[in-house]
């Protein structure tokens, strides 16, 4: 046999194996790594989808014709075949649980007192198709995940006849037609205007071991997986666009039409905005991996606002910059809404809602508090991207904090509120009011369906979490807290981290055990009252036949007892004051019900005070924390009176506004 007649058969063996591991191989697939839209050289994400979207929005009906190609990279360590997706539109029907929950709850956009047509959504798909696999629109099913409603229609199912392997992927193509409400939920349109949200088929997150893919609750926000999104909007030529990443074209039909492209890079959502109204302002920002594009689309109504837009959006990129990390992406889209539009004040990748009036004095700084607690969205849910369903607190209420801390810088923390007329109110106060009429309900480790009400899933979720993280402040130092803070976006930006990672990082930075802080506040509904429950002053020689009291001369027998009224357990600092000028700090751990301080001086107590340097802002009822030795019930209880009225009122408001 000559030595290269075995080499010649290998070589023939191997070139008609070769085809057949390709055809058994399936179609080549991949997700680009483009940097187009991002500050950066190479991506910043694990790049699970790249979604092509081409689109055609029809302003009468109000409806929307798509093609889907997604391509997903199952990067889960295990073969996969079953794919949920959110559709989320079709939660704007009469049946669904979005509407029965809203309805039994509340919600900030409508009461449906009745069905009308109006509110009507839908996002349907007409045709599923598996590349390599075929047509799969017929094995398509609704799931319930949730709760036991076979008549939501928020989550579809696909069983593939062959599962992906891991590091495998997959591509679908989905044709989808939606049917847009009149603004609910932060999506839809109102008279000329469409803000679309939420407005595609969207696969679910594999999370720990399994599939995360939830139903559409009237109190859940969302979650995704980060990837590459090209998308491609036809509406009206007369249309002014705004959307998710930066435009990469635009290109006049002969119908009357436009096609506007986008392509943004490590996002995990994509929304717009068409309105023929729309006045656009741009401008800059120098950021630290590079410029930002900022546009600033503005109504005529408002128009002489949008410098006032500007001057806070770039204040609070700075803030964002310097305290807690860079802003990686080259835009951001600020969309002022349709007026009664009920789009005000939404959050979605490098692209936000504000929220303004006709009148608005520069000292209420309403349209400063929308923008920046949306921009600061982009940090918590647009890079850190936690799971809403379950822990809406970690974007919503840790977002809430660094609203307050960076509103505090800009606007001062008694006047970033409002500011006009004498009249002065800060965001901490704001935070605690919000919480503070249904704090014993729910705790904040609670998933976001399950809280006894829309009331007290803001005050929680949000007004709740501000306030435990200031109060934290308090235990372990304001700097401290800020390192932990940019501690925890720098590590777990881009990566669905848990509760659990959030507060092991504060521990580690801090260096301390706070399981007993943690265990209350974010796990507990335990509530945080103390009270100056007794003051009083007894002269030694009370008992004396001829004895008169004289101020510096007469020994006292005093007494303070402090009541920790709630059961949240806190160590606290009494500061007691004498008529003499003489002070003393007092440190009560708080263990028990009560603790009794005596002194024994020529002084009688004067005043008495608990959490002197105010470092607690989760305490039930301030008004019980001071007391004077000598006051009258009357104008305290009348001031109460007062104020119980005011604290339940804007409890209420914020709760409408902020949820």
């Amino acid at each position: 046999m000559s030595p290269r007649k075995p080499v010649v058969l290998l070589l023939l063996t191997v070139l008609m194996v070769i085809p057949t591991i390709a055809q058994n191989a399936g179609p080549a697939f991949s997700i680009p790594n483009t940097t187009l839209a991002i500050n950066s050289p190479t991506p910043l994400s694990p790049r699970v989808v790249h979604y092509e979207i081409d689109a055609k929005y029809d302003a009468k009906t109000h409806g929307l014709d798509a093609e889907e190609t997604l391509t997903y990279h199952n990067l889960t360590g295990q073969a996969l075949d079953i794919f949920p997706f959110h559709l989320y539109l079709n939660a704007f029907q009469p049946t669904s649980t979005w509407i029965r929950e809203t309805k039994r709850d509340g919600t900030r956009d409508v009461t449906f007192e009745k069905w009308e047509s109006k509110n009507y959504g839908s996002e349907e798909i007409k045709r599923f198709e598996v590349v390599g696999q075929g047509d799969l629109t017929s094995q398509l099913q609704f799931i319930q995940p949730d709760d036991a409603n076979k008549d939501d229609k928020s989550v579809v199912q696909v069983h593939l006849p062959k599962p992906i392997p891991p590091d495998g992927y997959v591509e679908f193509k989905i044709t989808f037609h939606d049917q847009f409400p009149e603004t609910l939920e932060r999506t839809g349109w109102k008279r000329d205007f469409l803000l679309g949200g939420q407005w595609f088929p969207k696969v679910g997150v594999w999370w720990h071991g399994a599939w995360n893919c939830h139903q559409f609750h009237g109190a859940t926000e969302f979650f995704a997986d980060f990837g590459v999104y090209d998308v491609k909007l036809t509406v009206p030529q007369f249309e002014m666009v705004g959307a998710t990443g930066v435009e990469v074209g635009n290109v006049n039909h002969p119908d009357g039409t436009k096609s506007v492209s986008y392509h943004a890079d490590d996002v995990h959502d994509f929304a717009w905005t068409a309105s023929p109204h729309y006045k656009v302002y741009e401008d800059n920002f120098q950021g630290s991996m590079g410029p930002v594009k900022l546009n600033i689309m503005m109504q005529p109504a408002h128009l002489g606002q949008e410098e006032r837009h500007a001057r806070i959006l770039k204040q609070t990129l700075d803030h964002f910059e310097r305290w807690y990390g860079p802003y990686p992406y080259k835009t951001l889209t600020l969309v002022d809404p349709e007026v009664g539009s009920a789009a005000e004040g939404m959050e979605y990748p490098t692209f936000i809602t504000g929220g303004t009036n006709w009148w608005m004095p520069k000292g209420f700084y309403l349209p400063e508090l929308v923008i920046e607690h949306e921009f600061g969205h982009q940090y918590w849910y647009g890079m850190v991207a936690t799971n809403e369903f379950e822990d809406a607190w970690m974007d919503e209420g840790i977002n809430s904090y660094t609203e307050l801390k960076i509103l505090d810088d800009i606007l001062g923390p008694r006047t970033s509120i409002m500011n006009q007329w004498g009249i002065t109110m800060g965001e901490r106060e704001m935070q605690r009011l919000s919480y503070i009429s249904v704090a014993d309900l729910d705790p904040i480790a609670r998933n976001g369906w399950q809280y006894a009400s829309y009331q007290s899933y803001g005050g929680i979720s949000y007004g709740k979490t501000a306030s435990i993280l200031l109060t934290l402040e308090g235990i372990i130092g304001e700097d401290t807290m800020r390192q932990a803070m940019h501690t925890y976006f720098m590590r777990y930006r881009f990566t669905h981290p848990t509760k659990e990672d959030f507060l092991k990082t504060i521990e580690e930075v801090s260096g301390r055990d706070l399981r007993w802080y943690f265990n209350q506040a974010v796990y507990g509904t335990e509530v945080l009252d103390y009270e100056v429950l007794k003051v009083k002053s007894t002269p030694v020689d009370w008992y004396k036949e001829k004895f008169k009291e004289k101020k510096g001369k007469t020994e006292y027998e005093s007494e303070v007892i402090i009541h920790r009224k709630g059961d949240f357990i806190f160590p606290v600092d009494v500061a007691i004051a004498f008529d003499n000028g003489d002070k003393v700090r007092e440190h009560w751990d708080g263990q028990d019900r009560w603790i009794r301080y005596s002194y024994q001086k020529k002084a009688k107590v004067a005043t008495v005070e608990i959490d002197p340097d105010h470092k607690i802002h989760i305490d039930h009822n301030n008004f019980n924390n001071s007391d004077l030795a000598e006051r009258s019930e009357k104008p305290t209880r009348k001031l109460t009176n007062y104020w119980t009225f005011v604290t339940q009122f804007i409890a209420q408001l914020l709760a409408w506004w902020m949820v």
